[in-house]
């Protein structure tokens, strides 16, 4: 969440956690788990895919004080692998090539000034600002691309009903902003991204419609019985 400057470490240690909470809220908590979900099941068949959430990101190989902690970021080219830290070094260079920070009050300044830089130095292709609560940034969801060596915004397409998105060339996805919640889709056919707890009541809701449609074809069969039709010859 926050970039850590000044720790004391003794010898060349990487701690895998800086101690600090993941989120400074709910209100960032939740949409930084959703988007780290979403995304972790969109590329589940992708192995060389990695996505991950405020893991402590280690970029200079013996110096334990430069790290950062993305909100959530991806990384192409890489194992799909659990990891207590992501040292650059150990995994042939690679940073992400997407980051979403989740910005509050603590870590609005950063996220657009230090982790931007930082960012685009280190050739991060996208770079998001998702602010859940509306009160830092304006608009709360902005996107932006790296053009040789600097972030440019990416432009967003509005909807009549205040709604919009935009596009993340570097996932193939849209990310929407629906009544100031952050929400992935498929552009291509504009399905959302589902979270597991989301999949398992899509589930029951199909389940339960398509039990109470037979439970009425069964009374309508019924009641043709009763007047003496075969329900089996009504078209």
């Amino acid at each position: 969440m926050t970039i850590t400057k000044g720790c004391s470490f003794t010898g060349i240690e990487y701690p895998d956690s800086d101690g600090k909470p993941m989120a400074e809220s709910d209100f960032q908590r939740v949409y930084l788990v959703y988007a780290t979900e979403v995304l972790d099941i969109y590329f589940q068949n992708q192995p060389d895919v990695y996505v991950s959430s405020n893991l402590c990101f280690y970029y200079e190989e013996g110096n334990p004080k430069a790290y950062i902690s993305p909100d959530v970021f991806v990384v192409f080219g890489t194992a799909k692998r659990k990891r207590r830290s992501y040292k650059v070094w150990e995994e042939d260079g690679k940073y992400p090539n997407f980051v979403l920070e989740i910005t509050s009050k603590s870590t609005v300044s950063e996220d657009q000034g230090t982790k931007k830089g930082l960012y685009a130095f280190w050739g991060v292709q996208e770079y998001f600002q998702y602010d859940p609560t509306g009160d830092y940034l304006d608009p709360p969801l902005r996107g932006f691309q790296l053009v040789a060596g600097n972030y440019q915004t990416i432009p967003a397409e509005k909807q009549d009903n205040g709604n919009y998105s935009i596009c993340s060339k570097v996932l193939g996805l849209e990310l929407r902003l629906e009544r100031g919640e952050l929400r992935f889709y498929e552009p291509t056919t504009g399905n959302k991204l589902l979270s597991h707890q989301e999949s398992e009541v899509a589930r029951q809701r199909a389940e339960l419609r398509a039990d109470q449609e037979a439970q009425r074809a069964e009374r309508l069969a019924a009641k043709l019985r009763e007047l003496g039709v075969d329900p089996d010859t009504v078209q």
